[in-house]
């Protein structure tokens, strides 16, 4: 398995011999309803569009997950799975190929990858979007993905998995609390899962942000503190932070691909 981080919430994943990018935001700022006073992400320079994508895998409809310059600039013939809400915004775009899952439903890629959806973060006061678990077939070698630290108990059922992708720190707004669920989050889904790698995601990378909202956002913990907590339940799992645009080869055991 291969992930290469690209900023925020944005990975690309090879996992059996698929190509498949998450939540991609590589072009143009981020902006929310184009308040760009309220809100705004940046990049000094876009990233590159990555080629032979097999499939696009959304797990949210807002900007931050499904971010409509980068998904213009992408081929619009791509697969893509989604949840309800992100497929609403690609089927706009004019992709042709999209596959709504809701919790608890699968999809096989080439039958080389099957996910499956789950409960993932609250946005509003009625909708739940989506987090993912990848599995190889074949294989027991498993990923799951979630962007903003909310962690369903359906998950137990598919522990142990290999490698988890959510954030480690936490992000609070004064009066509001962490809309961004890292620390006791992450160290908690890691005694569920029993992860052999944990990697953090909406992190910021290489981008900068600006606006009003930005000046209330409070960062707290931090990965040591995680890694100190891990090891005081003697759970063996490593934190790696990687570098956007590195491409990564993920340390895991050889008894987890066995066939």
């Amino acid at each position: 398995m291969y992930l290469t981080w690209l900023d925020s919430n944005s990975w690309l994943l090879e996992i059996g011999e698929q190509r498949i990018l998450i939540d991609p935001w590589l072009v143009g700022s981020l902006i929310f309803g184009n308040l760009d006073w309220f809100f705004k992400g940046f990049r000094s320079q876009d990233r590159p569009i990555p080629d032979n994508i097999d499939l696009i895998l959304l797990s949210q409809g807002l900007e931050d997950h499904a971010h409509t310059p980068t998904l213009k600039q992408l081929n619009r013939s791509i697969r893509v799975v989604a949840s309800p809400n992100a497929a609403k915004v690609v089927k706009e775009l004019g992709y042709t190929s999209v596959t709504t899952l809701a919790h608890g439903e699968s999809y096989k890629l080439n039958n080389q990858v099957e996910i499956t959806a789950v409960p993932g973060s609250p946005i509003g006061p009625t909708l739940i979007e989506n987090a993912y678990v990848l599995k190889e077939l074949g294989t027991d070698l498993k990923l799951y993905y979630e962007p903003h630290g909310y962690h369903a108990p359906e998950l137990k059922q598919f522990a142990p998995i290999d490698v988890v992708i959510t954030p480690l720190i936490d992000i609070n707004l004064p009066l509001v609390g962490s809309i961004i669920r890292g620390q006791q989050k992450a160290l908690e889904v890691a005694e569920w899962l029993k992860p052999q790698v944990m990697l953090p995601t909406a992190s910021p990378g290489d981008v900068s942000y600006e606006g009003l909202l930005v000046k209330f956002l409070k960062p707290e913990g931090n990965v040591e503190e995680l890694r100190s907590q891990l090891a005081k339940r003697q759970l063996s799992t490593q934190i790696i932070e990687p570098q956007p645009g590195d491409r990564l080869q993920l340390p895991l055991e050889q008894r987890r691909l066995a066939v």
